[in-house]
Formats: structure tokens, C-alpha cells, sequence
């Protein structure tokens, strides 16, 4: 019985340090991403383009960035995942 709860314990604590982190990267990439959707658009400033009103520059960069956040939050959420099932065996 106390092995059990020591183990329920370290799946806690592996459990909030893995969201921790998570929130950190996903965090961090959402800094991130804007800044290199300009550098890969060297000829296109997208924050005066959204300012002129041009929708389709706006959409365009809406949806990568939003991907990309959505894709970097899908792969941290399995890694957590891992360490919580790691954490009850």
C-alpha cells in the first residue's frame, strides 16, 4: 500500500513538472513563431499588410503560425504523456 502511494506521488510530481515544461515551450513558441514566419517572408511585412486591411495576409499568417503552435502543443502534450506513464510503472 505505501508503494503504491509513493508511486502515485512521483506520478504527481513527474505529471507537474512535465505541464511545467510544456507551458514553458509552448510559451516560448508562440514568441517564436511570428518572428520566424518574417524571417522565411523577407518581402513581406506582415503586421502592415494586416494593418492595411489585406485579409488574405492575414489569414495566411493566422493559419502557419496557428499550426505550428498546435503541432509543437501535440508533440509536448505526448511527451508529457510519456513521462506520466513512465512515472506509474
Amino acid at each position: 500500500m505505501v508503494e503504491t502511494l509513493y508511486n502515485i506521488g512521483w506520478s504527481l510530481i513527474f505529471s507537474i513538472v512535465g505541464a511545467v515544461i510544456g507551458i514553458i515551450l509552448v510559451i516560448a513558441s508562440s514568441l517564436v513563431l511570428p518572428a520566424l514566419i518574417n524571417r522565411l517572408t523577407p518581402n513581406i511585412d506582415e503586421q502592415k499588410e494586416i494593418a492595411r486591411g489585406n485579409s488574405a495576409v492575414g489569414e495566411y499568417f493566422g493559419r502557419v503560425v496557428g499550426s505550428a503552435i498546435l503541432g509543437i502543443s501535440i508533440v509536448v502534450a505526448a511527451a508529457v504523456l510519456g513521462g506520466i506513464i513512465a512515472a506509474l510503472h
